[in-house]
């Protein structure tokens, strides 16, 4: 039977920015996302019944609809009319829960990887399909480093970070509803320039010149109600790293660094505290 392996790249953001609520619940927002070189392994294989099965090597993760890469397998079966079904194996590296999109890229990757294995020539219209999945897979399909907006699914192309990139996640989990539902607009003070960053980024301007706008607003949330994100930030800017900030709704905070050594030196730091600590490099090729 035909199998087929692909890589799910993890996110962080840059920055963001929270433009109001929608009256369908979601909010409006503006971003910068980044793909880094971290990434689950994700293999799918035909199988002759009708059936979508996921397997992972976490054994606390759904293994049904609940699971994004489940329903992004279903959701394309049913648009090209499949009739085959999949076994699908995800080797998880990305933190669960952490504001790297693992779970979308997991889904982004079955769509690309049954693209791929049915031969469908349905590239134009991943992007569509992955957007009723969740608003990080479109990006998550593309790749590279983007603007985004709306509920972050209306991508622009913008050139990306060329550096090193410290992960820092605590033993906590976010709700990103929760964070949201608690963000207070009007308490926002420091919002991040997006337009003055993008044109920085598409500049390639020095790191010292992005990091002005390097402002993530839901850290008014996640770290009010973990101190602990504060001190991880303080620590990974105490290791000389060039900036500091939270990924998503977090809890995941990232240092960057334009040396691997001092990346590495940082990583030995942070991984006596924190287990799920990682040095990886940004991709800064575009997806689009």
């Amino acid at each position: 039977m035909k199998k087929i392996r692909i890589k799910a790249y993890a996110k962080i953001n840059l920055a963001i920015d929270v433009l109001g609520k929608r009256k369908d619940g979601y909010h409006d927002v503006r971003m910068i996302m980044q793909e880094i070189d971290l990434y689950d392994e994700v293999v799918i294989q035909e199988t002759l019944d009708s059936n979508i099965k996921i397997h992972t090597n976490l054994e606390y993760l759904p293994e049904n609809r609940e699971n994004l890469a489940y329903k992004a397998a279903e959701i394309f079966m049913q648009a090209f009319g499949i009739k085959k079904g999949v076994e699908i194996d995800i080797q998880k590296n990305i933190p669960v829960s952490a504001g790297l999109a693992g779970g979308s890229t997991d889904a982004a990757a079955v769509l690309k990887g049954l693209n791929l294995l049915w031969k469908t020539k349905a590239e134009n219209q991943l992007m569509a399909l992955g957007k009723k999945i969740g608003a990080d897979v479109p990006f998550c399909i593309n790749g590279g480093c983007a603007l985004a907006e709306g509920i972050g699914d209306q991508l622009k192309p913008v050139t990306g970070l060329d550096c090193f990139i410290l992960l820092c996640k605590p033993n906590i989990r976010v709700s990103t509803a929760e964070v949201y539902q608690k963000l207070q607009l009007s308490d926002i003070i420091n919002r991040p320039n997006i337009d003055e960053m993008v044109e920085h980024l598409n500049q390639k301007a020095s790191i010292e010149e992005i990091r002005e706008n390097m402002v993530n607003v839901l850290e008014t949330v996640t770290m009010k109600e973990y101190p602990i994100l504060y001190n991880i930030k303080k620590k990974l800017l105490e290791c000389r790293g060039e900036a500091s900030l939270m990924s998503g709704s977090g809890p995941t905070v990232f240092g960057v660094f334009k040396d691997y050594d001092r990346g590495k030196s940082a990583y030995v730091n942070l991984k006596k505290t924190y287990n799920e600590t990682y040095l990886v490099k940004t991709n800064p090729k575009n997806g689009f």
